[in-house]
């Protein structure tokens, strides 16, 4: 397939987190693939360390507990020291255990509140002041249509999902006056190999697919098409929106 190429993020330097496997790990191939300098965090050490094997010198791996906010900031820096100011930051990193909520604990609450939503605060307050300095920015926060059609069986994640944007309408106002654009990416049911292996079946797929206006599943490289124009001077005018790669489906 034929996607376009920015000529804005051409040895432009980017931010991703979670940026080791799935819909993260095509988002730092997809900036590779546009000549961008990328740092990407992780705690999967081992899919970091290969993936910026694989991708070459433009790629930098850091290691990040991302549910750890204290250690966020200093990865940012180092990265940024090695990058150069990053234009654009990615939100990516979440994980959609499933859950009941009548067996959540206020330890488990927190937990998944720090994986979904809680680093996407605190790596936008490490980044900002690089992207104030430079004059302009993009902050792209990865949502969900999860919570939009009221899916059930994980409750705490659906509810840090519907909380990125409200952050990312109210970054959009405070960061604004300073050029940096904050939008929120909002991916529809994303065939990575995660979601193939604990819950695509046969039926939920057909299910699926009754929802979606259109009949073809999502890539994930679509999802990280999207971040690319949202990260480009092509998206100069697009901030404190959503913008939906879900297929029709709410």
């Amino acid at each position: 397939m034929t996607f376009a190429n920015y000529p804005s993020l051409a040895g432009a330097a980017v931010l991703v987190t979670g940026g080791a496997s799935g819909i993260g790990a095509e988002i730092v191939r997809a900036f590779a693939d546009q000549g961008s300098k990328v740092g990407f965090l992780d705690f999967d050490r081992e899919g970091g360390e290969a993936l910026a094997s694989e991708l070459g010198e433009r790629v930098t791996f850091a290691f990040c507990d991302l549910r750890e906010a204290t250690s966020i900031k200093p990865a940012i820096d180092a990265l940024t020291e090695r990058i150069g100011t990053p234009c654009a930051l990615v939100n990516n990193a979440a994980r959609d255990d499933r859950h009941d909520w009548k067996d959540v604990t206020p330890d488990y609450y927190d937990e998944r509140i720090a994986t979904n939503i809680r680093h996407m605060f605190f790596a936008t307050q490490a980044v900002a002041p690089h992207m104030i300095e430079a004059g302009k920015g993009s902050i792209v926060n990865m949502g969900s249509n999860s919570w939009w059609e009221k899916a059930g069986g994980m409750p705490v994640y659906t509810t840090a999902k519907a909380g990125v944007h409200g952050m990312t309408r109210a970054f959009a106002r405070d960061l604004g006056p300073h050029r940096i654009r904050v939008n929120t990416v909002v991916p529809g049911w994303v065939m990575t190999e995660r979601q193939k292996e604990l819950w695509v079946t046969e039926e939920a797929i057909e299910n699926h697919r009754k929802n979606q206006c259109l009949p073809d599943l999502i890539d994930p490289v679509y999802v990280a098409r999207m971040v690319l124009f949202l990260a480009s001077d092509d998206a100069a005018m697009c901030t404190a929106n959503n913008y939906m790669v879900e297929a029709g489906s709410i």
